[in-house]
């Protein structure tokens, strides 16, 4: 099991989210402007450092 790349994906799902939240959020012309861009900025930021984890992280067989 290799705890890294866990992370990994769940940073990478959760920027997803944040970022389709974001997104529904302007389309619908949400009022609360700040809490979307918010949302934004931390879904980004979630997603690159999953993708970041789970593609720098290597697997390595022990015996």
């Amino acid at each position: 099991m290799n705890l890294k790349r866990t992370f990994g994906t769940i940073l990478t799902i959760l920027g997803i989210v944040g970022l389709i939240y974001a997104a529904v959020g302007f389309v619908q012309n949400s009022e609360t402007a700040k809490e979307l861009i918010v949302f934004g900025i931390l879904g980004i930021i979630f997603f690159f450092t999953g993708i970041g984890l789970v593609k720098d992280t290597r697997d390595v067989a022990k015996m």
